[in-house]
């Protein structure tokens, strides 16, 4: 079975995370999970959504604050995250190497293994420290994907718009999901 860790941060954008973690269950992929408190707070306010029904979804759910939790080690074997949405905040403390919460450490731990780590930042618009922190990133192999839906399958919903991103992410990912109509 493929293992897939999901950060959820304070950003806004927390629908596409919840689209994200119940395409991947689908996939029958397994999912770890780990979201910062300002992430709660929005994917109640945005999704409502607590906690605990975050739980239900994923197969296991992480405080942020346990830094010694099992994706916080290189020896725990996975095959990529997905930050989702990606704050500011967490793209800066990961290009200067500041790992002071499992999410950030998971994501450092992914970078430093080499395996897939993917930044979906939803922030706009945006200055030139964001654009140096998210190029220092891609530098050192992570994958920064706006969420930046595009509109050429001309979306009729909002989840159309949602799952255009989340299919792009499963793109990259290497994962088969026909979520939106491609380009002809």
């Amino acid at each position: 079975m493929r293992r897939l860790i999901v950060g959820i941060t304070g950003a806004s954008g927390s629908i596409y995370a919840v689209r994200l973690i119940d395409v991947l269950r689908q996939r029958g992929i397994e999912v770890h999970a780990v979201i910062t408190e300002s992430g709660l707070r929005v994917l109640d306010y945005e999704c409502g959504m607590s906690q605990e029904m975050l739980a239900q979804r994923v197969h296991v759910l992480y405080p942020n604050a346990d830094v010694g939790a099992a994706i916080a080690s290189g020896s725990f074997r996975m095959d990529g995250m997905v930050i989702l949405p990606c704050s500011m905040k967490t793209a800066g403390a990961l290009a200067h190497g500041v790992t002071d919460d499992l999410l950030t450490r998971a994501a450092d731990v992914t970078l430093k293994e080499g395996r897939r780590l993917l930044l979906v930042p939803r922030e706009t618009p945006m200055h030139e420290i964001h654009l140096e922190n998210l190029l220092r990133l891609a530098r050192a192999g992570a994958v920064v994907m706006p969420a930046a839906p595009g509109f050429y399958h001309r979306p009729e919903t909002l989840d159309d718009l949602v799952d255009m991103m989340v299919g792009k992410i499963l793109d990259r990912l290497g994962i088969e999901a026909e979520l939106f109509t491609r380009w002809g």
